[in-house]
This record gives C-alpha cells, structure tokens and sequence, in this order.
C-alpha cells in the first residue's frame, strides 16, 4: 500500500507487549488520549501468566480502543494509520494486539506500522518537552531489557552495553518476591526505601567489563543472605523490610548509574536519557538528575505514564515512521524480537 501523506497526521497505536492493553490517539505528533486497562489476575501467581494475559487482550482490546477514541473525539474515518507493537514481547499477547491492528487497517484501507517496543521506550521522550537532540545516551531498563544505547536518529542507534543475564527489572521482582512481597514487586520495594537505608546491609556489586550488565550474582546472593538471616530470626524481613529495600535498590541502581557515567566519559556525550520501566523508580530518577548536576549533563526522564507500558511511545514511533512511510505489508504483519 503507498497512501497519499496528508497534511494532518492521526494514529491510534496499540499496546499490547505484556500484560497492558493500551491505546493512544496521536495528532500531528500530540498526544490527545493515552488509555491503559491492566490485568490483576496476575498477583494470584506471583507473575505474569502468558495465557491468562492474551485472553485478558482479547476482552479488553475493544473497550480500551473505544475509550481512546471518544477521549480524543476522533472518529476512526479520521485515522491516518494504524500502528501496534511488533516485538518484542510474549508472542500470545503480541498476537493480539498485531491481529486487531492489522484487521482495522484493512477494514478502513488506512497504513499499518508495526513498531520495536524498546525503540518505543527510547522515543517517548518526544512525546514532551525538553526533547533530547541527536546524539543522546539512553539507558533503557525494564523487566525485560537494560542496555545503554546511543540514539543518532529517530531510527538509528547503537547498543554499547547490555545485560548478559537478567534485566534491572526482573531482579527488582525477584528480590522483592524473596521478601514475601506481592507482584509487582518492584515499586513496593521503591516505596519501602524510602524508609530505609540504603547502606544499613551491603550487597556485593557485579565487576563486569566494560558496559554490560549483570544480575543474576546479585539476586542469588541476596537471596543466600535472606535465607541465612531467616534461620536465625524468623522475623528478619518484618523487622528490616524498609532497611533490605534500601539497600537492594541502592546496589541495583548503582551497577546501572556506574556503566551509564563510564559510557558517557567513553563516547564525551552529555545528554543522557532513561528509559522503560523502571525509570519510574523514584532513586534511580533522583540519582540520574543528581549526577547529572554533577557532571554537567542535561539529563531526560520522562513522565510517569510513559515510563511503563503505554500506547503513547507506540504513538509517537509510529509518527516518525509515517513521516518515512515505513509502513508494513497487510499481508504479512511480522514480530520482532
């Protein structure tokens, strides 16, 4: 399909990576609805369940899409192009969302684009002001990724350091899974830091060489130490919960904020983005403006609704690609990975 680009842009994105169905509507590069609809059968189990999720999709896609539509007064004759995320992400839940997507393109012969969801991260800073300009530094942690990448485009980057093992996001859950705490876990141990402190337990950091990360040495040791710390007092973790929360956190944000200062020392660039989930952890955006203070960077962190999973950063990808005309064959609609 090679659609005639009009003057007026209007894009509803869909989001549906993980356990979030979200859709935005994008006007000429503006926001005007960001809607997300979650799924709480999850905390029965401790984690996401692939199945019960892309079911979850299923019912919620429609009403979801609905309500971004009528929040923007858009109607759907007025869209420009159809955009969904391609990968990466769990393939059921993927499937949803590409499956919707690509069936509302066609019925309306509008585009369809098909966007990288860590990309997404990465461009959600456009969605407000102040914008980075090329080239930045992001670094881009979630449950399922953490990479330090070097953005010269819109659509050109470099990934200088990533994690060999888990994610920054995953060994937020994990840790506070160890505590007894429930899913998600990650911005109940954020909560509880704030109480804490972060050096009361120290937590050995992982020596990796130069910029990739790596967690999985430090979720086991901090679980070896809450087992042996339980054998000796049963109530260990309830008498030090907000102190075992600081001090996790403290170790976690200090192997990230160490290869994110040696990657911009490395390549001399001073602006330095955060991206992804756990950007929306309260430390980690405090640590990143106060180094940024030191070392003479201009430091970008988005809001709070475009850190997690949302349609809005799908919204503004696809804004960018439409402008290209990057857009993706009806007939074959791929993931990626």
């Amino acid at each position: 399909m090679t659609p005639n680009l009009r003057k007026d842009i209007t894009i509803l994105a869909i989001e549906s990576s993980c356990d979030d169905t979200a859709a935005a509507i994008l006007h000429n590069g503006k926001i005007l609805a960001n809607e997300v609809a979650g799924q709480k059968i999850h905390e029965l189990y401790g984690g996401i369940v692939p199945e019960l999720a892309s079911r979850a999709h299923q019912q919620n896609i429609l009403p979801v899409v609905a309500i971004a539509l009528k929040t923007a007064g858009i109607d759907k004759n007025q869209l420009s192009a159809i955009a969904y995320t391609k990968g990466p992400g769990l393939i059921g839940s993927l499937m949803v969302g590409c499956s919707f997507a690509k069936s509302m393109a066609q019925a309306l012969n509008i585009p369809l684009i098909g966007v990288h969801h860590m990309q997404a991260h990465v461009l959600a800073h456009f969605i407000d002001e102040p914008k980075p300009s090329f080239p930045f530094l992001c670094l881009t942690v979630s449950g399922g990724h953490t990479q330090i990448v070097k953005m010269n485009d819109y659509f050109e980057g470099a990934i200088l350091g990533k994690t060999i093992d888990d994610a920054s996001g995953e060994a937020f859950d994990k840790s506070a899974k160890i505590l007894g705490l429930p899913y998600p876990g990650g911005p109940l141990i954020d909560k509880y830091a704030q109480s804490g402190n972060p050096k009361a337990f120290p937590f050995p950091a992982p020596n990796m060489p130069g910029l990739d990360y790596s967690f999985s040495g430090l979720k086991t040791s901090f679980l070896y130490f809450i087992q042996k710390q339980l054998v000796l007092n049963p109530k260990f973790i309830e008498e030090n919960l907000n102190d075992l929360c600081a001090s996790i956190q403290h170790a976690i944000i200090k192997h990230l904020m160490k290869k994110i200062i040696l990657a911009a020392e490395q390549t001399g660039i001073k602006q330095i983005a955060l991206a992804g989930g756990v950007s929306a952890n309260s430390s980690l955006r405090n640590i990143l403006m106060e180094e940024g203070q030191k070392r003479n960077w201009q430091t970008y962190i988005p809001a709070f609704e475009y850190c997690t999973d949302n349609a809005a950063m799908i919204a503004m990808a696809a804004y960018y690609k439409f402008v290209k005309q990057d857009f993706e064959m009806l007939e074959c609609a791929p993931f990626a990975r």
